[in-house]
């Protein structure tokens, strides 16, 4: 993959895996990274090699959210049809709603800190992991700044409004593991075992069928979308066109051989 200087960029085994790489800024999202990572997605969603991604950051923090001391610098251009803030925020939205479509299962491990955007582009992946000490929150309201990519709309989707609005009011942040059981982390793990957990995790998924995997994710956005009867209909219908698929021939035939299937994504 191309350089880049904001990100880490690599590929194991089906995986890929970005580190966010501004530890020095507390992986603070920049118009840079943004474009980094849009362009890394982009790269991944074209490659039939990569089954599974892995999205982590690097130091201390996972992402502490937007750039807020790059973005203060034009506060007198603001309202301007340049305005520095809105093309962030669109590049922002844009970059996560592209990593939230993909059609690969996405894993966010959480290393550390965890704001604002940064809360933002992990609820844009599939599946969370969390280190212990990692501490996690909204934050917008703290610095005057409304959420532009999802901390309003997602966050009370995946926990609920009651917690969503305590998180979205006060600022605060909350452990990984008081919010396992909200539903928005899946497991925490002891932070020198973040990474390892992560690779274990993404190499069992990357196993699976490729083909099931994309339409099991889609069917779940679409399902979540509609009521459950409409919902059941949509799901039969992916199942007849799925009957004719190789993985599913290979997968049962496997199963009748006692051997590991090979799939292949089609």
């Amino acid at each position: 993959m191309s350089a880049t200087t904001t990100i880490r960029v690599e590929q194991r085994a089906g995986v890929a895996w970005i580190t966010l790489d501004r530890p020095d800024a507390m992986n603070a999202l920049s118009d840079t990274m943004c474009a980094e990572l849009l362009a890394a997605v982009e790269r991944i969603e074209s490659d039939a090699a990569i089954r599974v991604v892995v999205l982590t950051g690097s130091g201390r923090a996972f992402c502490a959210g937007a750039d807020l001391k790059g973005l203060s610098e034009h506060t007198s251009i603001r309202g301007a049809a340049d305005d520095p803030l809105l093309k962030f925020l669109e590049l922002a939205a844009g970059m996560m709603e592209r990593l939230r479509a993909v059609p690969k299962v996405t894993i966010a491990a959480l290393n550390g800190l965890t704001m604002a955007g940064g809360l933002e582009l992990a609820m844009a992946c599939d599946l969370i992991l969390a280190a212990e000490s990692a501490r996690i929150g909204d934050a917008h309201v703290n610095f005057g700044v409304f959420p532009g990519a999802g901390g309003a709309a997602v966050l009370p989707r995946r926990i609920g409004a009651p917690a969503a609005k305590y998180l979205l009011f006060t600022g605060d942040t909350m452990s990984a593991a008081e919010l396992v059981p909200l539903g928005l982390i899946n497991r925490v793990v002891p932070d020198a075992l973040l990474l390892a957990e992560a690779e274990k995790l993404a190499a069992r998924i990357a196993s699976k069928s490729p083909l099931v995997l994309r339409r099991m994710k889609q069917a779940v956005a679409d399902g979540l979308e509609q009521p459950q009867a409409a919902a059941l209909r949509m799901e039969r219908l992916v199942l007849e066109a799925h009957r004719h698929s190789h993985d599913l021939a290979e997968g049962l035939e496997a199963f009748v051989g006692k051997r590991k299937p090979e799939f292949r994504g089609y």
